[in-house]
This record gives C-alpha cells, sequence and structure tokens, in this order.
C-alpha cells in the first residue's frame, strides 16, 4: 500500500495556498530563454543516456524541502541535472563550489 498521510515537499498536489498557475500573455511556455535552454540541456542528456527519466524525477525529489520550496520549477530542474551529473561524476565539483564559475548568486 502507499504511503498516506505522509506528504514531502515536492507533493502539493492538491493543497492549497500556492496560488493558481501562472500563465503567459504570449502563450510561450518559458518566461525566461534560460527555462528554454535547461529544458533542452535536459532533454539532450536524456537522449545520450547519461540518465533516465526516473533519475531526474528522483533528484528533484531529493532536493532539500527548503531549496525545494525556495527554487522556482526549472531551478528545481536545473538544480537535479546538477545533481546528477555530479553524482555520475561528469561535472567537476570544482565547477558546483560556491565560489565556483556555476556558483548562484544574488547579485545575478
Amino acid at each position: 500500500m502507499g504511503r498516506q498521510g505522509v506528504s514531502r515537499a515536492h507533493d502539493i498536489g492538491g493543497q492549497t495556498g500556492f496560488g493558481p498557475v501562472p500563465l503567459r500573455e504570449n502563450g510561450l511556455p518559458f518566461e525566461h530563454d534560460w527555462e528554454a535552454r535547461v529544458c533542452a540541456l535536459n532533454g539532450v542528456l536524456r537522449a545520450r543516456g547519461l540518465y533516465s527519466g526516473d533519475e531526474f524525477r528522483d533528484a528533484i525529489e531529493r532536493i532539500p524541502p527548503p531549496d525545494y520550496l525556495r527554487l522556482g520549477y526549472y531551478e528545481r530542474w536545473l538544480r537535479a541535472i546538477e545533481m546528477l551529473l555530479a553524482e555520475k561524476a561528469l561535472l567537476p565539483d570544482a565547477l558546483l563550489a560556491d565560489d565556483g564559475p556555476l556558483a548562484v548568486t544574488d547579485d545575478g
């Protein structure tokens, strides 16, 4: 049987208080260009067999709850991609360091 009554941060379906899904006036699926690039990157990496859809979903679900709730949809995708590539030793740790070239900063 399932784990009834147990909800993790990513299990927000059917919950209230998150507001409506925002719709874009131009009808495009991405709000920012970088989101399209993250989506394309995910497609290429999966097509090349570097990870599966199940691994990708699992990586998203392993994002710590405070981070999961703070990050946007495609930011979660990027975090999951980074996690998977690092775990498979395909992305050097130095790139992900707090002061590395891929570090996310508040100043853009």
